[in-house]
């Protein structure tokens, strides 16, 4: 453990040592005189030797004061750098924490125009599922999946997560028509057991059924947009997550019944970061990217106005 006197004691001194004078210290340093005379004066009384004499109407430093002022000064310059470099380098890299699908299936394919945009910045994506900790620094915006705006935390409302039922033509092609929900009850279905299947069944039929069913299930919706695409079954997901999928005719929309989920996604941070510039550049590319994005969605007409 470092034996430091008090850093605001060994600031004033050092402040004071390279102007040469009180009055200047306490300029710089926006302190009243006085308040540099005390903590000269505290820093003396640690170290129990005078660091300043009188001379004239001014001071001047001691023997001691002038062999140390210089490694003090030599060492404020290398916090000033250290610091200088950390704050450089934060501001040439935005960390955005995403949750896996949004990330894989929304945020990547359009992040490049950000990144064209802002050539300056580092874009580091941080994909997990987890909620990291903002105020802590692990990230400096994240977009999550929440019913209302974020607590403590300034929150933009991007999109809701409507989902319905999607399969691949060639899945489709293979099996008996279908007309009805309960038409579903008897083909194969991607993570059976996974909550959106029961919520979109207890939305569209009128009785409760047993929907239960073997199969394989995943815990991401990319790999269960995946396993469709790739004809395995039917996959209750969120169009908005599969638009080039459902362009490109990899995917389909079995029935007209689209449920919305009662989260949405928001894009979080911190309130002391809300006049950051590279924060402001990447929220209204963000919402530019959203607006843009939903324009083109044929389900744009279930997202509600931004909060």
């Amino acid at each position: 453990m470092r034996n430091l006197p008090p850093l605001a004691a060994v600031r004033v001194f050092e402040a004071a040592a390279r102007r040469g004078n009180f009055t200047r210290a306490a300029e710089e340093l926006g302190m009243a005189q006085a308040a540099v005379s005390n903590q000269v004066k505290l820093l003396e009384e640690r170290l129990g030797i005078p660091l300043f004499r009188k001379e004239g109407r001014g001071v001047a430093l001691t023997p001691l004061g002038e062999r140390i002022a210089p490694q003090v000064s030599a060492a404020f310059d290398g916090l000033a750098e250290a610091f200088a470099a950390a704050r450089a380098e934060d501001d040439s890299v935005i960390t955005i924490s995403a949750p896996t699908t949004f990330a894989a299936n929304w945020l990547a394919a359009r992040l490049g125009s950000f990144q064209v945009s802002r050539p300056e910045l580092a874009v580091r994506v941080r994909v997990s599922d987890a909620v990291v900790d903002l105020a802590a620094g692990d990230a400096d915006v994240a977009i999550r999946g929440a019913q209302r705006p974020w607590p403590g935390m300034v929150s933009h409302f991007l999109m809701r997560m409507p989902f319905t039922v999607l399969a691949s033509p060639a899945f489709l092609a293979a099996h008996p028509p279908i007309r009805t929900p309960a038409d579903l009850l008897r083909l194969p279905r991607v993570s059976p057991d996974d909550r959106w299947w029961e919520l979109w069944f207890e939305s569209v039929l009128e009785d409760a059924v047993e929907i239960s069913q073997p199969g394989v299930g995943f815990d991401s919706q990319v790999h269960m947009g995946s396993a469709a695409i790739a004809g395995h079954g039917l996959a209750v997901l969120s169009p908005a997550m599969w638009l080039p999928a459902l362009a490109a005719g990899q995917l389909v929309q079995v029935l007209p019944q689209v449920v919305n989920y009662r989260n949405s996604f928001w894009l979080v941070y911190p309130e002391s970061k809300r006049h950051t510039p590279k924060i402001r550049a990447f929220r209204d590319w963000l919402m530019a990217e959203v607006r843009t994005s939903l324009g083109d969605d044929p389900y744009s007409a279930l997202v509600p106005p931004e909060v």
